[in-house]
């Protein structure tokens, strides 16, 4: 097999490098990063069972057809991901997300090479309880530049594979969390526990505490993309992909059990919306897939990561 993965290098690619070469042993692994967050960490002692090849690249830029010809699946993960600073550099996220994705998937459908590409939960934004894939368009409501770019995304791979050979599928993910080498703290169970551990204030955004929002451990992220690959499931639809809907308070008790002493401050930020639903992963499930992680394994293994900072912890 050959697997090519843009935005090797992050949270979640840094951790589906390496589970490659455990299920695929014997697999060619290319992995394309810009270095822009610059961690470099991610290839560092890369299992021994998998063939990877590392290039410095920004896939908006560059000539991406030595690259995708001959491989069995595109993995494109590459994108700037924080949301709530998607807003004071709306014209670099648009550019860099949106013109990556166009890159990457003209080379796929040129090449015929299947596309899983990451979008993101965000794009819902709405009054509902709950909401699934095929929701009324009136209910994407996304909250974020970064949201609606996501947005913009998958219904240019749709006009796509209406004009051409490409195959794709639309992986709507949940919050990630889970310890990976790539791993960063900008997202909510990763920045609480850095918060916790730390000794600081954890900073709530004032509308959040009782709202539910989807959140996907890593390990059911990589399980969903491995089920895919296996299942050859390119049907061109969007699937969204999470481990469960929880409040942050519900993250906060989780929390608790490992450092007892938690300051919660409440901040304001410009995604300030006053809603709260829970994301369906029905679609997905229906397929077969199961999901079996747990957003409480992941907080405990990442305070457990980060304890011996200092002494604030319980």
């Amino acid at each position: 097999m050959k697997f090519v993965i843009t935005g090797a290098l992050g949270h979640i690619g840094s951790y589906v490098m390496r589970q490659l070469a455990a299920v695929y042993p014997g697999s060619n692994v290319v992995l394309l990063d810009n270095l822009m967050t610059q961690r470099y960490s991610s290839l560092f002692d890369l299992p021994t069972t998998a063939n990877y090849q590392f290039h410095e690249l920004d896939v908006t830029k560059s000539d991406l057809d030595p690259y995708i010809e001959g491989a069995d699946v595109v993995l494109h993960l590459a994108a700037i991901t924080n949301a709530a600073d998607s807003f004071d550099n709306q014209a670099e996220v648009e550019n860099n997300n949106f013109y990556a994705t166009k890159q990457v998937a003209i080379g796929c459908a040129k090449h015929r090479v299947p596309l899983l590409h990451l979008s993101s939960t965000s794009v819902y934004g709405t009054q509902e309880e709950t909401v699934a894939e095929d929701c009324l368009e009136s209910e994407l409501q996304p909250q974020s530049p970064y949201a609606e770019t996501k947005l913009k995304e998958e219904k240019y791979l749709a006009e796509l594979a209406a004009e051409t050979d490409l195959e794709f599928v639309v992986c709507r993910f949940g919050t990630i969390c889970g310890v990976s080498k790539g791993m960063r703290f900008h997202t909510a169970v990763n920045k609480f526990c850095w918060q916790a551990v730390m000794g600081q204030a954890i900073t709530v955004w004032k509308t959040a505490l009782h709202q539910k929002r989807p959140y996907l451990a890593l390990d059911d992220a990589f399980n969903a993309i491995a089920f895919i690959t296996e299942q050859r499931l390119f049907d061109g639809e969007i699937y969204n992909v999470l481990t469960e809907n929880l409040t942050v308070n519900d993250i906060l008790e989780m929390i608790k059990p490992h450092v007892p002493k938690l300051d919660i401050q409440f901040v304001d930020t410009e995604i300030m919306n006053q809603l709260s639903y829970e994301v369906e992963n029905q679609k997905f499930r229906n397929r077969g897939l199961l999901f079996s992680g747990s957003v409480g394994a992941c907080v405990e293994e990442t305070v457990k990561l980060l304890e011996g900072i200092n002494n604030h912890h319980g």
